[in-house]
């Protein structure tokens, strides 16, 4: 069975989430996205906890208890746990490290990386770097190797991050042989927040648990990763963290890391940043899905300016009514029958899939954009 999974969330406990992260309102978005596993994100929060508990999951989806926590060096770690106890667990296990486990929908834990790695697998869990090659709060941020950050315990996973794609993991020695995941690290339950980044894995089983999705990103069965295409991160490329001009890392370090224009701190893109850790063939990864939300196709199809105005809305809704979830519609809907439900709608979807697009790369902050051929 094939599954899109979405395994990096945050709750309405978080910071600069909205109030609508709510079970419920996640699960709807999820329905709409095409999302069938999705993580609930800030586990270690007892009220957001509490909550899934109470939360009635429809039988056709699941949802894996997982959390983001900030350690040492301020990396960011993603946490996959097998149920509701071992959360429970894990937290009591935090808590003399961190004074807001409990507040926090993602706390700050005094401990390495490889510390908070042997509490996680000691309950059964699966660990890794949260977006990885960001420049402010991860991996590669601090370390220059796994082992740096982790010691002797084995990372299960690694999320790219929506600056990076497989390819810039690829070459990366250290990472041989770790599972790459792609999820939306989503703050909002909008459908372009949402399933932005999935990955789609598969399982033997016909009726999967929880413990059978952590096994198939542990075994490495993933068949897809779909997300962003790097360029519309926001830290893909080294540019100025105020007026986000872009410099070649030559650049950078000719100006010593500060911007000419206006003197602000111009930060390391993450494609520089894999570049850098970057020293052997590229290994074999699975296909890697570029995908754009509906949503902002639907924006530039009407030339609104947000994807999120009533009239973007309305076109998005009309179209699930038509032709099923999101994901769906960009993969698999044929164009010929989005063209006969809406022309101009079914043109700018055929020019995504066959990647009529032009990229305007972001960096130091700011996302980047794109427009559709």
């Amino acid at each position: 069975m094939l599954l899109n999974i979405d395994l990096h969330i945050h709750s309405c406990f978080s910071m600069a989430s909205s109030a609508r992260m709510l079970p419920e309102a996640i699960l709807n978005g999820c329905r709409l996205k095409g999302i069938s596993v999705i993580g609930t994100g800030d586990i270690l929060h007892p009220v957001w906890r509490e909550m899934w508990e109470k939360t009635s999951v429809p039988v056709d989806m699941i949802a894996v208890p997982t959390t983001e926590v900030e350690g040492a060096d301020r990396v960011h770690h993603l946490i996959l746990l097998p149920d509701y106890d071992a959360a429970r667990d894990l937290a009591d296990a935090l808590i003399p490290f961190s004074k807001n486990v409990e507040k926090n929908g993602r706390p700050q834990v005094k401990l390495q990386g490889e510390d908070i790695a042997r509490r996680v697998h000691d309950l059964g869990g699966m660990i890794g770097p949260a977006h990885a090659f960001t420049p402010w709060t991860s991996l590669y941020a601090s370390h220059n190797s796994v082992a740096s950050c982790y010691g002797d315990e084995q990372i299960d996973l690694l999320e790219l991050g929506l600056s990076a794609d497989s390819g810039y993991g690829s070459r990366i020695a250290d990472l041989a042989g770790v599972p790459f995941l792609t999820n939306s690290d989503a703050h909002s339950p909008e459908p372009a927040k949402l399933g932005r980044e999935f990955t789609r894995i598969e399982t033997n089983s016909n009726h999967p648990d929880t413990m059978a999705v952590l096994d198939a990103v542990k075994a490495g069965t993933i068949v897809m990763n779909a997300g962003f295409f790097p360029e519309e991160g926001k830290y893909n490329r080294t540019a100025c963290t105020r007026c986000f001009t872009p410099y070649s890392l030559s650049e950078a370090e000719e100006h010593k890391w500060k911007c000419p224009i206006d003197k602000g701190r111009i930060k390391k893109g993450v494609r520089d940043r894999a570049e850098e850790l970057s020293s052997g063939p590229e290994t074999q990864r699975p296909p890697y899905l570029h995908i754009i939300p509906l949503a902002e196709i639907i924006q530039r199809t009407l030339g609104t300016c947000s994807p999120t105005t009533k009239k973007c809305s309305d076109l998005y809704q009309r179209c699930l009514v038509a032709f099923g979830d999101e994901i769906s519609i960009l993969t698999e809907t044929p164009i010929d029958d989005i063209r006969e439900f809406h022309l101009e709608l079914g043109d700018a979807v055929s020019a995504f899939r066959e990647g009529r697009i032009v990229l305007h790369p972001g960096g130091g902050g700011q996302y980047g954009t794109f427009s559709l051929g």
